[in-house]
């Protein structure tokens, strides 16, 4: 192996997170599609790599989403301390030092990337130097008492329910218009398409579900006639989601249509929602389409599928639902996550305030 290169923090490209290749796990969303650092997607050949995925998917039971971020982070890793394309694993994991780590976790904040981006990387590379420690390759991890950016409690950014319900309409609102142009009809695919996103654009606002566990949906955890969904979140824990109506009515449309361009194909793999080739459509792919339709709605670009998270909460809240009912509809495993919905929710409560206090 080559030697490891101590790079300076502020001669590293700004890049906060860079996209998945199509056809591998997707993982979270980048931070700044626009800058992209080098996918050093041979770090899972490393042999103390390979055994630090298959500890986190079997002993601490994480979710393959989980898993492919950790082998990002990781890769990412490897990409700065030795950025030679020659340097191929395995990789000399003794090499890094403390000064290294601290360059690679400034170079995101120079890069000006969100605090939680640099904050998920130091906790990443923290876990996985603690587990090359337990396993004997190591004595010291350099990680070990760095500390990330301070936690910033900004409240979340949402949508006001008349942004959400012209977004929700979006799809099928195009799909008239195209068809009332078509004089030969459209292409079924297209219409799937339109179709799909008009449901999976209700689904995530009427679960409240995160954008990775909503994409890996099947339909034997959907149950139609009774309106819940079985949600596979974190630590693979498992929740019920409510299906509203319109997501009811929505899904069923699309399921219907798949059913029609790939006979067979539910019974074979399950799969809820599809891609235009009858594969799976995965995360990235909602987050690309999320785009097409806000734009369509005139909504700021900026919104996100986790956004659309965020919203959801805070339209219960506003509605009177109790914080308890939210976090465990949320898949919240500690309340105080959820307590930051209370702020955003501050208008009801001046709204009551206004109604029912003497000197308002």
């Amino acid at each position: 192996m080559g030697t490891t290169r101590a790079v300076r923090a502020d001669s590293w490209p700004d890049a906060c997170d860079y996209d998945v290749p199509e056809g591998t796990l997707e993982v979270r969303t980048a931070v700044s599609e626009a800058s992209v650092l080098p996918v050093r997607s041979q770090a899972a050949a490393d042999p103390w790599v390979a055994r630090f995925l298959a500890h986190l998917a079997a002993e601490r039971n994480l979710s393959g989403h989980t898993v492919a971020g950790y082998l990002q982070d990781v890769g990412q890793f490897t990409a700065f301390v030795w950025p030679g394309e020659a340097e191929l694993p395995p990789y000399r994991w003794a090499s890094p030092d403390r000064t290294l780590a601290r360059q690679f976790l400034v170079a995101f904040h120079r890069a000006g990337c969100a605090p939680a981006t640099t904050r998920r990387k130091l906790a990443a590379l923290r876990t996985f130097y603690r587990f090359l420690i337990r396993e004997g390759l190591l004595g010291k991890n350099p990680f070990s008492g760095l500390r990330g950016p301070r936690r910033t409690h900004g409240l979340p950014v949402v949508l006001n329910e008349g942004q959400v319900a012209s977004l929700l309409a979006a799809p099928l609102r195009e799909l008239d218009t195209l068809q009332a142009r078509a004089a030969g009809g459209m292409p079924p695919e297209a219409v799937y398409a339109r179709l799909r996103d008009a449901a999976l654009l209700e689904v995530l606002y009427s679960t409240g579900g995160r954008v990775a566990e909503v994409a890996e949906l099947r339909i034997d955890r959907v149950d139609l006639a009774g309106g819940v969904a079985r949600l596979h979140g974190k630590g693979r824990k498992e929740r019920l989601s409510v299906l509203g109506r319109p997501a009811r009515a929505a899904l069923g449309r699309a399921l219907e249509f798949a059913d029609r361009l790939w006979p067979n194909a539910a019974a074979r793999d399950g799969v809820l929602f599809r891609n235009l080739q009858g594969g799976v459509l995965t995360p990235r792919s909602i987050e690309r389409n999320l785009k097409h339709w806000l734009a369509a709605a005139g909504l700021p670009p900026a919104i996100t599928p986790h956004k659309l998270r965020h919203s959801f909460a805070t339209h219960l809240l506003n509605a009177g639902a109790d914080l308890r009912s939210v976090q465990e509809l949320l898949g919240h495993a500690s309340l105080s996550t959820t307590q930051i919905y209370t702020h955003v929710s501050i208008e009801r409560l001046k709204a009551v305030y206004r109604k029912a206090h003497p000197r308002a």
